[in-house]
């Protein structure tokens, strides 16, 4: 009866006030229900969430939401020149369009709320872009969100381009329950969603169920509630994640890796030591952390609903680094004195005693949006030395260097901390010897003590370390009861010879994990029908499950030509062209989907065709070197080797460290019978940089030629760069009687 008087004088309040200006996009999908309807019950839980970032993620532009300075502002970077104005409540900025004139685009929609606000503009066809330029709010002023150069107007990192585009990249983690609506026949978008900004069945599921419950009277427990999943970490991880969708329509409770796949620990995301160094969230680094695998979660810390932190400073750590084990944990001994000037070595109550500061060390994204790595590692200035990973030591002292941190933790805790086991050595950069590298990554696979992101990316970075037969790693790796290691496996498994892999990874086409699935289907696609026998119906139930991704993703450029391969590899000639000519449609300037199509004639024996798209290629992107470089390939298969020596020259002038490009332009002016010229380019890349492949060839010219006193030089260079090759050392004895006879 109360619950029906609570309804009653809601439906009465909202008679007395008039609603809002009505979004456009809301739309009560099947299961759902209007937002308003959780407070009528849960007025606390909505109080304190109305506090949160979470609820004020996006919301319609007006007076109350806007906090950039639209009051005629003028802003200019690069030469271009934004202007932001308002009219009649409503907010404009005119700035450079997707066909690089001026244009003035109306603000819709605010994104975000602090420390940056960013505003999507609406540029047709049902896309709202984000703009480049952001509100500071700490600083109450606009910047620029790029670096280094701009990009070119409608391309894929212009504020127009799909980059920017919210419906594409943004729209999974601002709005409850987002649907892009992409329509592939038009390009446009007919995007909804069930609220505007984040609201409570973003995390609670759809609401229906419980709100039918909840009116029937029939409520003697919240136990017998069949209507909302539990809470959990899983429900934080479905946004707080790198990671790609496999699947439209996830709803809080369902299996993370089900819908999504998070990417593993990547050079280019993550330091060796598993620091964050791309803007990859916090799943990533929590995973790797010790805290995760003794089950500690984001609600151990966070609040659920104004997700604000639960203790203050250091009290937060303290629920459990205490002296006495928390009866949570009793498989983990946290206990000990650590909230005292004897572990930190720090003042109590400064910056350098707060746990987080030395063990959550922050770094900024987006320019002035700082967030703290989550694989709460133990600073290590030893190894900033040796790999450049940060370190919180010399991030806070910025006068000082590695060497001072590591002395002076040396005098507080003696040189035992210098001896912990750390990843860092086996995910280093070391081309120099793959073979310790490999060892050192099957160690940390076999290691159960480590987090299965740890392993799982360990298996896929042994599959990119040549020189070494890994499949029988990736095999062992794939019946591993970690789902993350399976995923590891099924993506290394890409990287060995496809007659390997059905072998390999054979049996994760019907693992219990979709992620694990659809990375299966896609390493095995160009595997022969006859050869999987009792697996072909998994590889088709597998295969479906790459469907699937692909109509998810099918706004995306790089899902697409990622499926054209696939297809490729299932000898489906027309379809692959079809999906590498759709990404090109989806993003024309992205330049890696004009390789692929060309590259696709290419493998088919279209060599006309693999020119021609990459000739149109280059007139459109004329400064890409990796386009001028497969241009030039294209026109050697057509016999024009001339016109092919121009284009690898222009993809050394494009990028000049590329030794590739520099060799293969040297062999195609030897085979044009300009080998003196060849040489003579090649003795002044060698003596600039000590390349063995640039060096070996000018070897190799210099004997053809006969000039021997370059041979003993390059010779002799050679000997430095591989001083155990023996063939090498009696090239040089060779030469040296050759020299000493004349």
């Amino acid at each position: 009866m109360l619950l029906l008087l609570a309804t009653s004088a809601k439906s009465h309040a909202t008679e007395q006030i008039a609603p809002p200006n009505p979004d456009p996009r809301l739309s009560l999908h099947e299961g759902f229900v209007d937002e308003r309807s959780c407070a009528t019950c849960h007025s606390d839980q909505a109080a304190a969430f109305a506090k949160s970032h979470h609820a004020k993620a996006m919301a319609l532009a007006d007076d109350t939401t806007v906090r950039g300075d639209f009051d005629n502002a003028r802003f200019e970077h690069d030469g271009i020149v934004t202007n932001f104005t308002r009219r009649e409540g409503r907010f404009f900025v005119k700035t450079e369009g997707p066909d690089g004139k001026e244009g003035e685009f109306e603000v819709k929609y605010t994104f975000a709320y602090e420390p940056l606000q960013q505003y999507l503009a609406d540029i047709g066809g049902g896309r709202l872009q984000a703009l480049d330029i952001a509100w500071d709010t700490a600083k109450r002023q606009w910047f620029w969100l790029g670096n280094e150069t701009p990009a070119r107007p409608g391309s894929t990192y212009h504020w127009t381009g799909p980059f920017y585009r919210w419906n594409r990249t943004c729209i999974d983690c601002h709005s409850t329950d987002p649907q892009a609506n992409f329509q592939p026949t038009t390009n446009e978008y007919k995007s909804s969603y069930v609220a505007t900004s984040i609201g409570c069945q973003s995390c609670h599921g759809p609401g229906a169920k419980h709100l039918a419950w909840a009116q029937s009277g029939n409520t003697p427990s919240i136990n017998t509630d069949p209507g909302l999943w539990k809470v959990d970490a899983t429900t934080c991880f479905a946004c707080h994640a790198r990671r790609s969708r496999l699947l439209s329509g996830y709803e809080a409770g369902k299996p993370f890796l089900d819908y999504f796949s998070p990417a593993l620990l990547r050079e280019d995301l993550y330091f060796p030591d598993g620091q964050i160094l791309d803007e990859v969230f916090e799943y990533g680094s929590f995973q790797q952390s010790k805290m995760a695998r003794a089950g500690v979660t984001c609600l151990d810390c966070h609040r659920p609903h104004d997700a604000g932190l639960k203790a203050k400073g250091n009290a937060l750590c303290t629920q459990c680094h205490a002296e006495i084990r928390s009866e949570r944990f009793v498989k983990q001994d946290p206990s000990g004195r650590f909230d005292t000037p004897d572990h930190t070595h720090h003042a109590v109550g400064s910056a350098g005693a707060q746990c987080a500061n030395c063990h959550m060390p922050e770094r900024t994204y987006m320019k002035v949006d700082p967030r703290r790595d989550h694989s709460f590692v133990i600073p290590r200035p030893d190894l900033s030395t040796a790999l450049g990973t940060p370190n919180a030591c010399t991030t806070c002292h910025a006068g000082k260097d590695n060497t001072w941190a590591a002395e002076t933790m040396d005098t507080w805790y003696g040189a035992d901390w210098r001896k912990r086991p750390t990843i860092a050595h086996a995910f280093r950069d070391n081309a120099n010897d793959n073979q310790e590298t490999v060892e050192a990554l099957r160690q940390l696979v076999s290691d159960h003590g480590q987090a299965g992101i740890v392993r799982g990316s360990a298996i896929a970075r042994m599959s990119r370390v040549g020189g070494t037969d890994v499949a029988a790693d990736i095999r062992a790796a794939s019946v591993d009861t970690d789902p993350l290691v399976r995923l590891g496996a099924a993506e290394a498994a890409a990287n060995i010879p496809p007659e390997r892999r059905l072998e390999a990874i054979g049996d994760l086409l019907s693992d219990n994990t979709r992620a694990v699935r659809v990375a299966a289907a896609t390493a095995l696609g160009s595997t022969p029908a006859d050869l999987f026998g009792n697996r072909r119906g998994s590889f088709e139930a597998a295969v479906d499950d790459l469907r699937a991704y692909v109509v998810a993703n099918a706004d995306v450029a790089e899902a697409q030509s990622n499926y054209g391969f696939f297809l490729f590899g299932q000898r489906r000639e027309t379809d692959a062209e079809i999906a590498f000519k759709r990404a090109i449609s989806l993003d024309p300037t992205l330049e890696g989907s004009h390789v692929n199509l060309a590259e696709f004639y290419r493998a088919i024996g279209q060599n006309d065709s693999s020119e021609q798209t990459y000739a149109k290629a280059v007139y459109q992107f004329p400064e890409q070197a990796d386009l001028r470089y497969g241009h030039g390939l294209a026109l050697v298969r057509k016999r024009a080797l001339n016109d092919a020596i121009v284009e690898f020259g222009e993809a050394v002038r494009l990028d000049a460290g590329s030794s590739r490009y520099k060799t293969t332009l040297a062999v195609a002016l030897d085979a044009a019978g300009r080998t003196t010229e060849a040489l003579d380019k090649l003795d002044s890349w060698a003596a600039a940089n000590a390349d063995a492949d640039i060096t070996g060839l000018a070897l190799q010219y210099s004997l053809k030629l006969q000039r021997l006193p370059d041979a003993l030089r390059f010779a002799e260079r050679m000997a430095e760069l591989h001083p155990q090759d023996q063939k090498i050392a009696e090239l040089l004895e060779q030469l040296r009687d050759a020299i000493n006879q004349k």
